[in-house]
């Protein structure tokens, strides 16, 4: 487990109309989102791997579909600095994973349709009113040969 990563398998609530998940409580977690988006991914896609310097991550998988979530520890001061972890979320493990900064992150879209994703970042993307020209990301999807790749 890295350090600071929260990860929370929901659990789905059945009955003959369909299913409930809870997908986030502030009793449950420290922590508080500024946002929300949902994206979709396509099969055997990948999203990042990318980092933030400020800005968590609160994702959300609970299907359609499912992905690889992979996670690399950055953080100089980390107990866990270099720790890698990858592991399965998403339809048939609806999961919450709160990533904080400095934790390189992404996923791939394992199943044979298009799977989706909640975000809860807990700052505003371009900031209020989109207006910061700066986006807080440091993205590794394009250096081939740095330890944090998504196959």
């Amino acid at each position: 487990m890295i350090d600071g990563v929260t990860i929370k398998k929901l659990e789905k609530y059945n009955d003959d109309r369909g299913w409930l998940a809870e997908i986030f409580r502030h009793d449950e977690v420290d922590y508080m989102p500024a946002m929300s988006y949902v994206s979709v991914t396509k099969p055997g896609i990948i999203r990042g791997p990318h980092e933030h310097v400020y800005q968590s991550d609160c994702f959300v998988f609970v299907g359609p579909g499912s992905f690889d979530m992979y996670l690399w520890d950055r953080r100089a001061e980390s107990k866990t600095k270099g720790e890698h972890m990858k592991f399965e979320v998403g339809e048939e493990l609806p999961t919450m994973v709160i990533v904080p900064p400095g934790v390189v992150h992404g996923y791939k879209c394992t199943s044979k349709k298009d799977a989706y994703c909640i975000n809860m970042p807990d700052k505003l993307y371009r900031g209020i009113k989109k207006n910061d020209k700066a986006i807080d990301e440091i993205r590794w999807e394009e250096e081939k040969d740095c330890e944090y790749q998504i196959v």
